[in-house]
């Protein structure tokens, strides 16, 4: 690339945020560039988020299900896991991926370069590599910077017996004990994780519930789960001390109540949230407004400074990469004059990757009737699918959240198994603002885990599921 050089749009990040929104300007007719710091492409959520945690999450699913094989006649003399070479798959999984992203970067005729981006006035990224600095001059700006796991002030994370969600995925040896601060998505998907590699797993966390964010019905069959398969969870409890002593960590914790607990494991898990990757960008400077580092956007995702935009977990938005890449898309047609539209944010999916899965999407029981509506509630276990009896995997549920006088879908909440593909259906029905009586009435193949969606509607449209 030239040490100057000038684009219609320079995107600083190419997680995926960043690189959808490349690919739709590209795709729009504007010249495009991409800034990143890291030698691959791909961000958090190729090179040490989604895409790894998921492979290795595989792995432990192969694995439980290899250890109840003979309950459905697939019996093996010996079940042996071995993480290098998870691990290895692992790395493999996300090589791909990022090699696939740099190949759509040359498909689209987007200029990728690499350095740390920052932003010397509205029109000008600068790029610092080992090579120098060059200047990228440009019509609009993206800033697509992503985060990074937040620490705990009371312990430092050495990514040693002290880990957070970048260094856990590098661990050689699968540890006897792990302790996990904070039960979000992270913290449940990697307790899932080790406690099915061998890891005796305790989770701790300060909120009332597991998963807190779910509808609470979800994290007490989470909580349930968790139980079964031998995962300790404290709720309603503050970490007081934490410290590194012989042997691995030992954390001090007071319930709600009163009681205080002593906890020792080999590996210590914070997963207490993550923070915008915002400073030493050029914002102050451009006077690009931010709250607590988050940098603020209107609703097609610009900043302060109207020929900047920033998406994806730089932004006060849920930290997921589908929502990035939506943002990413809003951005650059917004830039590229094309018409576009504000996301809703009642309608985005969240999916939990835990054993059992959790998918869900728009407002939880609690949240409809806080805003007013008339809620009624239909269900349907998955012990009364014929698929999942089939799979040998019935743990949990199918909740439909509906409002009483039109019938019109609010929330869907599932636990259980596949419930991170269920949810789509759900996804789709509430953008077409379908009712349950349309859900009820929406044939679905049988034997399938999807009928279990048709049956939680039918509770609400006809005041019965049909099996059940």
């Amino acid at each position: 690339m030239s040490a100057n050089a000038s684009y219609d749009l320079v995107v600083i990040g190419s997680g995926p945020g960043g690189y959808v929104a490349a690919i739709r300007a590209s795709q729009l007719g504007l010249k495009t560039a991409v800034v990143e710091k890291d030698a691959a492409l791909g961000g958090v959520c190729t090179l040490r988020g989604c895409i790894p945690t998921k492979a290795l999450l595989h792995a432990a699913d192969v694995l439980e299900e290899a250890r109840h094989g003979d309950d459905i006649g697939v019996v093996a003399k010996e079940i042996r896991f071995e993480l290098a070479a998870a691990m290895k798959h692992k790395t493999k999984v996300v090589r791909q991926s990022s090699n696939g992203i740099a190949f759509l970067m040359k498909k689209n005729k987007i200029d990728v370069h690499t350095g740390f981006g920052r932003l010397s006035d509205p029109h000008t990224v600068a790029v610092k590599s080992d090579a120098g600095e060059s200047t990228l001059s440009a019509k609009f700006v993206i800033i697509a910077t992503g985060s990074k796991p937040r620490a705990l002030p009371i312990i430092p994370t050495d990514h040693e017996t002290v880990l957070d969600s970048d260094s856990i995925l590098e661990l050689a040896e699968v540890p006897k004990s792990l302790i996990v601060i904070g039960s979000g998505a992270v913290g449940v998907e990697f307790a899932s994780m080790f406690s099915r590699f061998g890891s005796k797993t305790t989770i701790i966390e300060m909120l009332p519930r597991l998963v807190p964010i779910e509808d609470e019905e979800i994290s007490k069959e989470l909580a349930s789960a968790f139980r079964k398969q031998g995962i300790a969870s404290f709720v309603d409890t503050k970490v007081e001390k934490a410290e590194k002593v012989a042997g691995g960590v030992e954390v001090i914790a007071r319930t709600s109540a009163g009681k205080t607990e002593t906890l020792k494991a080999e590996k210590l898990l914070v997963a207490v949230g993550r923070q915008p990757l915002s400073q030493n960008i050029g914002l102050e400077a451009l006077g690009i407004a931010t709250e607590r580092g988050y940098v603020k956007i209107d609703d097609r995702c610009r900043t302060s400074v109207p020929n900047v935009f920033a998406i994806g977990d730089v932004v006060p938005t849920p930290w997921l990469a589908h929502v990035a890449s939506a943002e990413g898309i809003v951005a650059a047609e917004t830039a590229a004059g094309a018409p576009t539209f504000p996301l809703d944010y009642d309608q985005i999916p969240g999916c939990t990757y835990c054993s059992p899965e959790i998918g869900s999407i728009g407002l939880t029981e609690a949240k409809a009737r806080e805003r007013g509506h008339d809620v009624v509630v239909g269900k349907f276990p998955f012990t009364a699918s014929g698929k999942a009896r089939c799979l040998n995997d019935t743990q949990g549920f199918v909740k439909i959240v509906s409002d009483r006088k039109y019938g019109e879908v609010l929330g869907v909440h599932i636990i259980g198994p596949a419930a991170t593909e269920l949810v789509a259906e759900a996804g789709a029905a509430m953008k077409l603002e379908a009712t349950a009586e349309d859900l009820a009435r929406t044939i679905h193949a049988h034997p399938t885990l999807s009928e279990a969606v048709h049956e939680a509607a039918e509770a609400i449209a006809e005041g019965s599921p049909i099996h059940i």
